[in-house]
């Protein structure tokens, strides 16, 4: 009979399941839900289990994520022996049938302004929506930035258009961990994994949306100031693998303030980049040298 041992993770909520040998290929799976998993036939039988919430499936090992409704120590064995039971049986773990058919894609790194910061640009849109992830806790919208957070190095995530920026600790080197996450990035979209899920957009997003909705509203020099943004230092910002984006103006002190994402924040050259460039440019374009510009 098949054993499975019973493994504890640095997450509470997972328990991994280890087999003897590899039960993939080379590749992971990661199912929600048991429309998910018709991949997985032991995973679609384990989210009949009321308290299953996610199933991975990687190298030698079934790894369960748990609802709060039960203690890991009272199912454990059981869940254990169910496992045993089914590959005992014949059944299969991964159908290769019904896996996800391959999307190749091609993912390389660009160095950015910000040492801290690299970007990795894919071959294919990823998103019609700029979100900045600053821990794992905020990751509801992107599956993808959930599993980049899932590496000790990485601090914090950025996902515009085609590309990724990660922010890292500094206790690593690029040239120590650039090529297992640019591995990482590649295999996840090819085999169909879910970079960001439009219907959880975060708050920030929204209500980025709700201000470009209320453009109208605006006074004519904060419409000006978003179009410069737009037009003439959003595109530059997204070539270094950031984002900027209008907060306020302050027509009494001439204040604007910027909000900054990506490699762009925290990034040393970006006090100069705001001071010397962007408050220069809203100067000269605006004709007022009471401008200055903060970011928030």
């Amino acid at each position: 009979m098949t054993k499975v041992l019973i493994k504890e993770t640095q997450n509470p909520t997972i328990l991994k399941f280890e087999f003897e040998d590899f039960i993939t290929k080379n590749e992971s799976f990661e199912f929600k839900n048991i429309d998910e998993a018709k991949a997985s036939p032991l995973a679609q039988q384990l989210f009949y289990l009321p308290f299953v919430k996610t199933v991975y499936i990687s190298g030698n090992f079934v790894a369960i994520e748990k609802f709060s409704i039960v203690d890991w120590n009272d199912v454990k064995e059981d869940v254990a022996e169910q496992i045993e039971l089914f590959v005992s049986n014949g059944g299969s773990i991964i159908n290769l049938e019904n896996k996800t058919k391959k999307q190749p894609v091609t993912v390389y790194g660009e160095t950015t302004p910000n040492p801290a910061a690299l970007k990795f640009v894919v071959s294919k849109m990823l998103t019609k929506n700029a979100v900045e992830f600053k821990n794992i806790d905020e990751t509801a919208a992107s599956p993808l930035a959930k599993e980049l957070f899932k590496f000790p190095f990485v601090k914090e995530v950025f996902i515009d258009e085609n590309y990724i920026s990660v922010t890292k600790y500094e206790l690593n080197s690029w040239e120590e961990i650039t090529l297992e996450l640019r591995t990482f990035i590649k295999h996840y979209i090819e085999n169909g994994g879910i970079v960001f899920d439009e219907n959880f957009i975060p708050n920030e997003v929204k209500n980025e949306a709700t201000k470009e909705a209320n453009f109208d509203s605006l006074d004519e020099t904060s419409q000006k100031i978003i179009n410069i943004l737009e037009e003439f230092v959003k595109p530059a910002v997204q070539a270094d693998g950031g984002n900027i984006a209008f907060d306020s103006y302050d027509e009494t002190t001439g204040t604007v303030k910027v909000i900054m994402q990506g490699a762009c924040n925290g990034c040393p050259s970006s006090t100069f980049t705001l001071k010397s460039g962007i408050e220069n440019m809203l100067r000269s374009m605006l004709n007022d040298e009471k401008i200055s510009v903060e970011a928030v």
